[in-house]
């Protein structure tokens, strides 16, 4: 839980974002036949699955859920200490070949995650397409990506800290900006 900063969403906003994301998704997509959510671990994966209920209850089908750790795919690995990646374990009970796949992550800051997470979906095989849906884009790009669904665009600086708290990992659903210095 993250005690210091400020607020910048609370439940209620996570709630609305992730309940607009959802539709977006239908709505771009022509319904969910096809697509599959791929929560990009740690908080990606219960946003996923959060999104994968507002689906249902939206369209009446459940939507296979994966998750996916890009700890092994991502191009700073090397420059990290020895034992600083923890690598968890993904879970795809799905074969992505052919799916319109949803990565799902909770904060998009320089592209480099997003790129590691394709990386590691190409290698289970080819989807259809690969789309983006992020609860916070906070500029900064290092990489061309680009997020087709975003919950709330927070303009940042570079050395500002931005946490996003999950009651599924967090206990309490809190969005939080830590201003540099």
């Amino acid at each position: 839980m993250e005690s210091s900063g400020i607020a910048v969403m609370d439940s209620n906003d996570i709630r609305r974002a992730l309940t607009r994301i959802a539709h977006e998704i239908v709505e771009k997509n022509h319904g969910a036949e096809q697509v599959a959510l791929v929560g990009v671990l740690t908080r990606g994966g219960p946003l996923a699955d959060r999104l994968a209920a507002l689906i249902f209850q939206i369209e009446g089908n459940p939507i296979p859920v994966g998750k996916i750790d890009v700890g092994l795919y991502r191009d700073d690995y090397a420059a990290n200490p020895a034992g600083s990646h923890r690598i968890a374990p993904s879970d795809m009970p799905f074969d992505v070949t052919g799916k319109r796949i949803v990565l799902v992550d909770e904060v998009l800051f320089t592209g480099r995650t997003v790129r590691a997470a394709i990386s590691a979906l190409l290698d289970l095989g080819r989807p259809a397409n690969i789309q983006l849906a992020v609860l916070i884009d906070r500029g900064h790009r290092e990489l061309p990506i680009r997020p087709d669904f975003v919950g709330k665009n927070l303009p940042t600086g570079r050395l500002e800290h931005v946490s996003v708290c999950l009651r599924e990992v967090d206990g309490e659903d809190l969005v939080t900006i830590k201003k540099a210095g």
